[in-house]
């Protein structure tokens, strides 16, 4: 049952202020799902503790989490694409409802991130001696992307999308390294086999995957991405853009953690890059282009 069906079964059972929210929700669900509490709050003419109150009724944890069961679920989904799109979905219909879903995601990842655990993981980053980051499929994109963004910063890091690679780079770790894996389910086996394995020589073990999987308690630190996303039917997509995002915040923590002095050599590779690219064109001449 998703989530415009179960307002509708609980209709009866709400309070008269939840029905107000319920009315409002089902006259303009799309609205509704880009509102902020406050603005729902006012067009449905009851209080904020009113519509938070009818969010975790429907079994929401708040509304950023109720906007986001709402998004993925305004109509059945095509199966093995995406949980909102239909099969006679239209251009801008589907690619509507894939932008309103990622938004929604985001923003759900962003309110939920664990700040203390966030920087737990930023700290053992900062102080590693070597980094690797693993992923299989799709997460296995998102681990190359840690990749290319953490070789800039001046330490030994390590990438590979080969499990055997994998695996003998965790047989041969020591204190002092750190593996991120990645995988938005955490019960990949190997992944799981992976954490065990680097474990045993002490080093540490960071996970970016769901919450209360075996993965995540398999991690000495777990930043957990609750993405309602059924990546063993439907293509990953919101989960893919939370784990990227994840690694741009630990990236920017590094950066951060290692201070002034460190920010200099990246300026430096920066600057390093620009022979490879051509220059860009000044005001002046994008205008002449324009006009020609």
């Amino acid at each position: 049952m998703n989530m415009l069906e179960k307002i509708e079964a609980q209709f009866a059972a709400l309070s008269k202020a939840e029905q107000k929210v319920a009315r409002q929700i089902l006259a303009a669900p799309q609205a509704a799902m880009h509102s902020s509490i406050a603005t729902l709050a006012r067009e449905a003419c009851v209080s904020e503790p009113s519509v938070n109150r009818f969010c975790h009724r429907l079994g929401a944890r708040g509304f950023p989490d109720f906007k986001l069961h709402l998004a993925q679920s305004l109509v059945t989904g095509s199966s093995w694409v995406s949980r909102g799109v239909a099969d006679d979905d239209d251009a801008e219909s589907y690619s509507h409802k894939i932008f309103d879903s990622a938004l929604a995601g985001l923003q759900q990842v962003r309110d939920q991130l664990n700040s203390v655990h966030l920087q737990q993981a930023v700290t053992r980053l900062a102080q590693a001696d070597k980094l690797a980051f693993f992923g299989l499929g799709a997460s296995g994109v998102v681990a190359h992307d840690a990749f290319t963004k953490f070789l800039r910063f001046n330490l030994p890091v390590i990438w590979s999308d080969d499990i055997v690679i994998q695996r003998m780079s965790c047989i041969n770790s020591r204190a002092g390294d750190v593996f991120v894996l990645i995988s938005h389910t955490g019960r990949t086996k190997n992944m799981i086999e992976l954490a065990r394995l680097a474990r045993v020589n002490g080093s540490t073990v960071i996970a970016i995957t769901s919450p209360d999987s075996p993965l995540a308690r398999e991690a000495a630190i777990a930043l957990v991405l609750d993405v309602p996303e059924d990546t063993d039917v439907y293509l990953p997509m919101v989960s893919r853009l939370a784990q990227l995002t994840v690694i741009d915040v630990l990236a920017t923590g590094y950066t951060l953690e290692r201070g002034a002095p460190f920010r200099e050599n990246l300026k430096r590779v920066k600057e390093a890059l620009k022979a490879s690219r051509y220059e860009k064109p000044t005001l002046r001449e994008e205008d002449e282009l324009q006009k020609n």
